[in-house]
């Protein structure tokens, strides 16, 4: 894809930005990509801390892009740079570093408009697709065995 950025695996000297899982764990099972409505509703829990503390204490504009972009791809839409840098929570200049640095890291996908080149849409990469999943089947499994 056109201004696409990919991200490879981790050199001598680097360090994955992956842990707990492997991504060729062939003893996982099939996970399914949580649903974008409990997505949604982290985001809006997440955001609902700023009316009791300052914002800036939960500053984590990396993970709410990362929900954000979770919750489109289970909706089937596409997110505009400028609507994710709106959903980091954080100054334009910031997230528009964190936008890079996730691209760099093989984390977003940068996908230029075609029918207009001053737009790009960011969209989870393959591979982050895995590991997000794999976040909310751990964080599920206890509410499941709790029901």
């Amino acid at each position: 894809m056109a201004g696409q950025s990919g991200g490879g695996a981790a050199g001598a000297g680097e360090r994955s930005v992956f842990s707990g899982f492997s991504q060729d764990d062939s003893s996982a099972k099939e996970l399914r990509f949580p649903s974008p409505s409990h997505v949604r509703r982290i985001i809006t829990e997440r955001q609902a801390r700023s009316k009791f503390f300052d914002a800036e204490l939960f500053a984590d504009p990396a993970w709410d892009m990362l929900l954000d972009l979770t919750a489109a791809h289970g909706e089937g839409v596409r997110v505009s740079v400028t609507s994710l840098c709106i959903a980091s929570g954080v100054p334009p200049t910031t997230a528009l570093r964190w936008v890079r640095q996730m691209t760099e890291n093989g984390l977003f996908e940068r996908i230029d408009d075609p029918s207009d080149k001053r737009r790009a849409f960011i969209s989870l990469s393959a591979k982050s697709r895995d590991p997000m999943s794999r976040y909310f089947a751990l964080i599920e499994a206890p509410l499941v065995a709790a029901a």
